[in-house]
């Protein structure tokens, strides 16, 4: 664990927060305050099935990846999270209640965390970050949504197209097995679209 004192990695954390809900320099200087580096190596469960998710982590280094674990100990991916977007089982950690998933990390990674008695004190205190926990999880929401859609309808070349458009970069980060499990298809099939769909 290494500990230092902000400035770029805070300033990226602020870009992020910002982007959803500017806060007053006030609440800014209360709400950086809380968070705290953190480095885990390379495939590293963070948080496990049945823990309450005791963090919200922002990425500063690194890939990680969200999963639940079904019937025959099939594995599913449900998320994930790399350099400059947040992570942790949200649902977990938002209603402090054993998470049903796994937190881990795919390559060594850093992040800046914040414990959730910071978290519930600050959304108590200042108004502007409350305002920010809010649109935050409604925009996460959304996304939630999107992507139910997405599996729910979209036959395999079109989930994979969408994943192309929106995120390609993953295709150089993530392992294509966790991508082709993301996208509900198996391996063979991910394999084809990759040599025949191009954008």
């Amino acid at each position: 664990m290494i500990y230092t004192n902000g400035g770029v990695e805070q300033e990226a954390l602020q870009k992020l927060v910002f982007k959803t809900y500017p806060l007053p320099d006030d609440e800014w200087q209360a709400f950086a305050a809380c968070w705290h580096p953190v480095n885990y190596k390379r495939r590293t469960v963070i948080t496990a099935a049945g823990e309450v998710e005791r963090y919200l982590y922002f990425v500063l280094e690194g890939v990680q990846r969200a999963y639940y674990l079904g019937e025959g100990h099939k594995e599913v991916t449900l998320i994930f999270s790399y350099t400059g977007s947040f992570s942790g089982i949200a649902d977990s950690f938002q209603l402090q209640r054993p998470s049903r998933y796994y937190l881990e990390t795919l390559t060594a990674s850093r992040f800046l965390r914040m414990t959730y008695s910071d978290f519930a004190q600050l959304i108590d205190k200042h108004p502007a970050i409350s305002r920010w926990a809010h649109l935050a999880t409604a925009q996460a929401m959304s996304g939630l949504m999107d992507r139910y859609i997405e599996i729910a309808t979209y036959s395999a070349e079109e989930k994979f197209r969408v994943l192309l458009t929106r995120s390609p970069h993953v295709l150089q980060l993530i392992p294509h097995k966790y991508l082709a499990s993301y996208l509900g298809l198996d391996p063979t099939t991910f394999s084809k679209l990759m040599a025949s769909v191009k954008l």
